[in-house]
């Protein structure tokens, strides 16, 4: 198995739904250890991360993430991964080696036109489906956010940022009862982005601390 070291760059599209979701029903999902951030009481906020990575990334590949919610631990705050999935082995060997997610393999299907479709399943097995609708363009901007993740027995921090010339879109989405994520209910986001000419790094992890110990910080 072969997978360039961090950082990775990464570019095509991705489309991002927001929503929040019942701070019970994330803890499912999400280790002891880690602090649930509440948005609104007793929600916190999450959801699904869909994207193609193309020619001049530092691999090439499909990818689905699912946000179960926004944690803390030792004063540091990010996305929580709770079920990441891709089509490149060497995307699974190198999410799991060097930034600790839970990545499976997963088979993408992808439709281009005037309304992009995806589908994503384990061989029968049907995970998300996602069409978009009508779009609103917004501009070209950078974003930033940080992720929290376990690896061993360590706690990771690490960052992304990109750029991309974002939209709201309008999108119909769908999550069978039987994929791994659908006690999070996420098929009715508040908010659907599109992101295009997409430019994203994923940057290498640092430890912040040691799981299963309450708050320990590696300094």
């Amino acid at each position: 198995m072969s997978y360039p070291s961090a950082p990775w760059s990464l570019r095509g599209y991705a489309y991002q739904t927001v929503q929040l979701i019942r701070n019970d029903q994330a803890r499912l999902l999400i280790p002891d250890q880690f602090e649930i951030v509440s948005v609104i009481p007793n929600h916190t906020l999450g959801g699904i991360y869909l994207s193609s990575y193309i020619n001049g990334s530092s691999l090439e590949y499909s990818e689905l993430i699912v946000v179960s919610g926004l944690v803390s631990y030792a004063g540091k705050t990010g996305i929580w991964v709770s079920h990441i999935y891709v089509d490149n082995p060497d995307s699974v060997a190198g999410g799991r080696e060097i930034w600790g997610l839970p990545k499976e393999l997963a088979q993408f299907t992808w439709e281009q036109g005037q309304r992009r479709y995806c589908k994503v399943q384990q061989g029968d097995r049907l995970l998300y489906t996602f069409r978009s609708d009508w779009q609103l363009p917004l501009w070209r901007q950078p974003i930033a956010g940080q992720a929290l993740s376990t690896l061993v027995d360590q706690v990771l921090l690490f960052d992304a940022k990109a750029s991309a010339n974002f939209a709201v879109v309008g999108a119909e989405l769908h999550v069978p009862s039987t994929s791994p994520f659908a006690s999070l209910g996420l098929t009715s986001p508040w908010l659907v982005v599109a992101a295009e000419s997409l430019d994203l790094t994923v940057r290498a992890p640092q430890a912040i601390g040691v799981e299963g110990a309450h708050q320990t910080i590696l300094r």
